[in-house]
Order: structure tokens, then C-alpha cells, then sequence
């Protein structure tokens, strides 16, 4: 490799022996995240909410090679990250088929919807991109601990930077706006991705916490969950300017396995207002690194969520 050539798919390392845990994978980045890292080797668990589309996704993976271990190295098992309950079931029926994990992709997600509640009575958005992904990790995080290089990515975005928590008002019940209350669950995934690394490393564990973020990627979530003028602007409007999947993967890609990739990183595409181009090393918003929003946040997650880690405050 070159020094100036950029990064790409086909510089994945080996992922043969992994196990790669990856959330909303029946489609867009996660999809291509998952088709990605099972061509370089990986069993990947595609972790989705409709089956049906899993299966389809697992199949297109397995028919992009010729290789007859292909289809045996891809899982689809369902997850509502929503619903608090099935993210504790399948955990708990992952870690009884795999004690040992290696990377999990905090991927999955929901944008600018109309206001809605989950089963537990939390803000939709914030439920599925943040609190759910929480949970997950959680859960998860002894058997990534028992991992070859064991790393987890969360995917934020860059629109973390417009972001605030409203610790007084997480449900939107005051007032709700879909775009800031997304904006509010990307910060929420930047916050707990920096928070994770410094636990993991006052803990002294081997399992890394990296950021991502796909820059502008044309993905079923701008024409699936927004309405109205959003769903027009991001749906149709802004659609031509967006990058590929399979391109707006490759930062979260980078940080799932690039052996330069460290714990505590912030990856994203290196191009224009990083909205497209190959993944580098990119900024959190300081609201993201802040120590005492990171306290609060996670202190609040382990109480609405119910799971806690045991790592130790940093």
C-alpha cells in the first residue's frame, strides 16, 4: 500500500476465526458492513429486526462469492433494539451459542421519525440508536472481552455536532422536533462510545471502543422513517449527492478492524464537511468528550436500561 492511497474494502485484514456482531444488517451500511467483513473471512451475525429481509440479505451476501463456506459463516438472528426485552433475549441467545466474541458493530438506527414511544415508555429515536446499543453492549461486553483484538464501533454521525442531550425532557414531551431529537441520540451514541473507551482502559481491557461516522450515504433511512420536508430534503432532493453503502461503510469498517485503528477514535470520510471519501481520523464535538456528560449519560442509561457494565469510572 501506498502511503497516499486511501483506504478501501480490499485492505480489511484476514477476519478468518472472528465472530462480528453487527446491528441492523439487512440493509444499507449494515449490510454492506456485513457482506465486507464475511468476504475477508468473518462469521458475522446479522442482527436485524425482520427476519425475512436477513435471510435475503445472508443469501445476496452468499451469492457475491464462490466460496461454499460462505453461507455457513452468516447468522441471522432478530433484535428490536427498541424493546429493551429483545435485546436481553438475544443476548442471552448469542452468548449461548458464542462465549466468545470479537467485534460488535453499533450500527442500527432511526431517523427523524414522528414522535413515538418504545414498549418501555422511551423516545423512539434515543431508544433505538442509543439506549438499546447500550444495553447491547453491556450485555455483550464479557465475551468481547474474551476476544481476538476485540473492538467495539458505535456509528454516530456527524450531525453529533448539532446535538444536546435534554436531560430534563429525554422523551420529548415538552417538545419534540424529529431532526434535533436525532440529532440528540447521535450525540448520545458519541458520548457513550468516548465514555466506554475511558471505562475500558481505567478497567484495563482489551476490548477497544471506536466511533464512526458514513459521512452522507444514501441508506432506506431517509425515505423510510422521516416525513414531510425532511423526508423530501434527505429522501429525493440531496439523494444524488450521497455516497454508496459500500462506501459509507468503510469508516466503521476501518475502525472494526484496521490493526492502526486505536480505542477512543473518531473515524469519518476525509472529504468536503466529511460527508464523503475514504475514512481518517476525525473530531468529536467537545460536547462529546466532555467527562461529566459522559457520567451523566451513563449513569442515566444503567438506570433506564437496567444493565450495567463492569468497568470502572474513569
Amino acid at each position: 500500500m501506498k502511503p497516499s492511497e486511501p483506504w478501501n474494502a480490499g485492505l480489511i485484514p484476514d477476519q478468518g476465526g472472528r465472530v462480528v456482531v453487527v446491528t441492523g444488517a439487512s440493509g444499507g451500511l449494515g449490510l454492506a458492513t456485513a457482506r465486507a467483513l464475511a468476504l475477508r473471512g468473518a462469521r458475522v451475525v446479522l442482527a436485524v429486526r425482520d427476519e425475512e429481509r436477513g435471510r435475503r440479505a445472508a443469501a445476496g451476501i452468499a451469492a457475491a462469492a464462490p466460496d461454499p463456506g460462505l453461507p455457513g459463516r452468516l447468522e441471522v438472528r432478530r433484535l428490536d433494539l427498541a424493546d429493551l426485552d429483545s435485546v436481553r433475549d438475544f443476548a442471552g441467545r448469542l452468548l449461548a451459542d458464542h462465549p466468545r466474541l470479537d467485534v460488535l458493530v453499533n450500527n442500527a438506527g432511526v431517523f427523524a421519525l414522528p414522535r413515538a414511544l418504545s414498549p418501555q415508555g422511551h423516545e423512539l429515536q434515543f431508544a433505538v440508536n442509543h439506549l438499546g446499543h447500550f444495553a447491547l453492549t453491556g450485555l455483550l461486553l464479557d465475551a468481547l472481552a474474551a476476544g481476538r483484538d476485540p473492538r467495539v464501533v458505535t456509528v454516530s454521525s456527524v450531525n453529533h455536532r448539532k446535538g444536546r442531550i435534554r436531560f430534563d425532557d429525554l422523551d420529548g414531551a415538552r417538545g419534540y422536533a424529529p431532526m434535533a431529537f436525532y440529532d440528540q441520540s447521535k450525540l448520545a451514541n458519541a458520548v457513550f462510545g468516548h465514555e466506554l473507551h475511558r471505562r475500558l482502559t481505567a478497567s484495563g481491557s482489551p476490548v477497544r471502543s471506536l466511533l464512526a461516522h458514513p459521512g452522507y450515504t444514501a441508506t432506506g433511512l431517509q425515505t423510510h422513517g422521516p416525513t414531510g420536508l425532511t423526508r423530501l430534503l434527505f429522501g429525493r432532493l440531496l439523494r444524488p449527492l450521497a455516497q454508496r453503502p459500500a462506501d459509507g461503510a468503510l469508516p466503521q469498517l476501518f475502525a472494526a478492524t484496521d490493526p492502526a485503528a486505536a480505542g477512543g477514535e473518531f473515524i469519518g470520510p476525509d472529504g468536503r464537511g466529511e460527508l464523503r471519501g475514504a475514512p481518517t481520523r476525525v473530531a468529536l464535538a467537545p460536547a462529546a468528550a466532555d467527562a461529566e456528560t459522559g457520567r451523566r449519560l451513563w449513569a442515566l442509561s444503567e438506570e433506564l436500561t437496567g444493565v450495567r457494565f463492569g468497568t470502572a469510572p474513569a
